[in-house]
């Protein structure tokens, strides 16, 4: 008998995106090597280039799953039966990316947010819908948030206000962070544009407890005088009807990250330390950034609390090595708190790491224990998994780290054509994601689903919530892990 405690609200767990679920009793240490797949539903979504579906939603006995297609659904976890189905019908954008491009697909892009029995779903002609977790009935007419087109990341929700990012300039949308206060009866859409590259963390931006949203920032100049805060990360807030910065972190050594398209695009995790909210946070340099949010980089802004050496991407490759997605945090029952990174590529051949299981050829999780001695703040080197392949941001629960392999072909130049990517090709040169359980202690593999999943992860991810954990993937196959009835 499935026993509901536990819920999974928001991409990434919390509005902090920790991916820590704390509420988890049944599955542990000892029992996850006995993981089956419980059941795996076959949904109509239609996949958007390498889009489908989004990291499922969890509360009480319902799965709530947002699909490329414009789809969301409601599915009771015990059986498997989708309970209803929205589809989001609306005329075609005038404007969209072109055909077979990865980067800008038509259609829904950004994990909804559940709040109060409400799910709050941003369709792909930019509007928001509001829709009853019990039965999927609007309770509230939609109303306009972003551009049709436009490539929003998951939504995050403080205090009745509504957050998203957006990213690549898809149909024209501007690359910056969008909001609504959802009590506000005009539906006022605030923004604030940091003159940079998309902001484009896979899980959108992470709130902290003033209330402020944290989202890295792509490609661009830093120039304080001009207000363009490119290749950092920026936090915002509500003020009255306006979304204001409010602080901001820019690696000293942005110039280069520009020169070579190595962007901070990680989502980061905040959490509380010895009294202080700290936040971690990445790029595809492949280097991990220990922050304040009381005072992201220090006086100049450039200074982090502490800055990891180089863990992979010693090449230095813009699309296939480098931290992807974002960032994880849990603290153990000693009160030890812990940071996880994952990475793809081959591993620094500088990197040291006390526990690790084998040759990283393709990408791993990496764990640091945060540390204070002296009023300094370090972030020391754990563990190290075993290979994974495109290694993707993993979730925490009850001392089990949860992580996959995307299997994804994530290529984005080509000896003949340059950057002219194409989905179809990406598509057909995939393989197939590997779930994996971990000691969250050591990294050791307590279990893998082998080649039992047959598709990839494209932008999807894990959701964890009272014995099961749920992955989606590309084919429109929701997959959930548990153990035997």
């Amino acid at each position: 008998m499935l026993v509901m405690a536990a819920d999974w609200l928001t991409d990434g767990g919390n509005p902090q995106r920790t991916s820590w679920q704390k509420d988890e009793h049944i599955l542990n240490k000892d029992n996850v090597k006995n993981l089956k797949i419980v059941w795996k539903l076959q949904l109509d979504n239609e996949p958007r280039e390498m889009h489908s579906l989004f990291p499922p939603l969890i509360v009480g006995k319902i799965a709530i799953v947002a699909g490329s297609g414009d789809n969301v659904y409601a599915i009771d976890v015990a059986t498997a039966k989708i309970l209803w189905k929205k589809h989001f019908e609306f005329p075609t954008p005038a404007k969209r990316g072109h055909a077979t491009d990865p980067l800008c697909p038509a259609g829904l892009t950004a994990t909804p947010v559940i709040s109060n029995g409400i799910v709050y779903a941003l369709a792909g002609n930019g509007e928001i819908h509001s829709l009853k977790v019990a039965d999927g009935e609007d309770v509230a007419p939609p109303f306009q948030f972003g551009y049709p087109y436009g490539k929003s990341y998951a939504l995050n929700l403080w205090n009745d206000v509504l957050f998203t990012t957006t990213a690549q300039g898809c149909a024209g949308n501007p690359n910056q962070m969008w909001s609504v206060n959802l009590k506000d009866p005009t539906h006022k859409v605030m923004t604030y544009n940091p003159r940079s590259g998309g902001l484009w963390g896979r899980t959108g931006a992470a709130i902290d407890e003033s209330g402020v949203a944290w989202a890295p920032t792509g490609d661009g100049r830093y120039d304080p005088a001009t207000q363009t805060y490119g290749n950092g990360l920026v936090g915002a807030k509500v003020e009255g009807n306006q979304l204001k910065l409010q602080d901001y972190f820019i690696p000293k050594n942005w110039a280069w990250l520009q020169s070579r398209d190595l962007d901070m695009q990680v989502t980061p995790a905040i959490f509380k330390y010895k009294g202080r909210e700290l936040m971690v946070a990445g790029s595809k340099e492949c280097r991990v950034y220990l922050l304040d949010t009381k005072a992201a980089g220090g006086d100049d802004h450039q200074t982090p609390l502490d800055r990891t050496p180089l863990i992979c991407n010693e090449e230095v490759n813009f699309a296939s090595a480098g931290i992807w997605g974002g960032m994880a945090s849990w603290e153990d029952a000693k009160g030890t708190r812990w940071v996880l990174t994952p990475f793809w590529g081959p591993v620094h051949s500088d990197f040291k790491v006390p526990v690790s299981y084998g040759p990283v050829t393709h990408g791993a999780v990496v764990a640091f224990k945060v540390e204070e001695k002296n009023g300094k703040f370090k972030l020391v080197p754990a563990w190290m998994s075993r290979d994974m392949d495109q290694a993707e941001p993993p979730a925490i629960a009850n001392g089990v780290v949860y992580a996959f392999g995307s299997g994804e072909n994530t290529e984005q130049a080509y000896p003949d054509r340059g950057l002219d990517d194409n989905s179809p090709e990406r598509i057909h040169d995939s393989t197939h994601a590997v779930f994996y359980a971990l000691d969250a202690e050591n990294g050791r593999e307590l279990y893998s689903s082998g080649d039992q999943i047959k598709s990839f992860v494209h932008f999807g991810g894990l959701s964890v919530a009272n014995g099961h954990v749920y992955l989606g993937t590309f084919d429109s196959i929701l997959y959930c892990f548990g153990l035997e009835p």
